[in-house]
């Protein structure tokens, strides 16, 4: 064989060689690189996975605080309520103690009056005392039910936003984590 043959055969030969070595070392980076790729999604599940739980919290928090905020006001509106009851409950009854004390005087004054005339004033004006203290009384006692239901109402109401609080130190114990 003449040098110039062997020359070619040899080059062919290296050719040969370097491309099967590298194919080899082609298909060993597409190895590393299938192995980053693997681990890499295996990195991205993980990340989905953790901040899944934490997109759901967002949105709880939220409307949690929102129906907090709608409680309170309720319980607000039921306290301002129940104070105003409170406030017609005492009026009513410096009333109706006013009212009966009056009473009282008038039918002394009845008592002592022998002027017929005036005695039947008087017996119209104990006529239209008893009429009014018996009104007041009936209001009275309609108050009086509506406080225990704004009573109830409230308990009832603070309950809720107690719940609703709850729910809100179990998220920020969620978010903690």
């Amino acid at each position: 064989m003449s040098r110039r043959a062997r020359w070619a055969l040899l080059t062919a030969g290296f050719v040969m060689v370097a491309g099967a070595s590298g194919a080899v070392a082609r298909q060993a980076q597409a190895g590393r690189d299938q192995d980053v790729l693997q681990a890499l999604l295996v990195e991205v599940r993980g990340l989905r996975a953790a901040m899944e739980p934490m997109v759901s919290v967002g949105p709880r928090v939220q409307l949690a605080l929102g129906r907090l905020q709608l409680q309170e006001q309720r319980v607000n509106t039921l306290l301002r309520r129940h104070d105003e009851v409170t406030q017609n409950i005492d009026g009513t009854q410096q009333s109706l103690a006013r009212l009966r004390d009056n009473l009282s005087r008038v039918q002394d004054a009845l008592n002592r009056e022998v002027d017929p005339a005036k005695q039947d004033d008087l017996q119209a004006e104990v006529k239209m005392l008893k009429t009014t203290i018996g009104q007041m009384t009936d209001q009275l006692q309609r108050l009086q039910a509506e406080e225990a239901t704004l009573a109830q109402q409230i308990a009832s109401e603070q309950g809720r936003w107690m719940d609703i609080n709850s729910q809100l130190d179990a998220l920020e114990r969620a978010l903690q984590k």
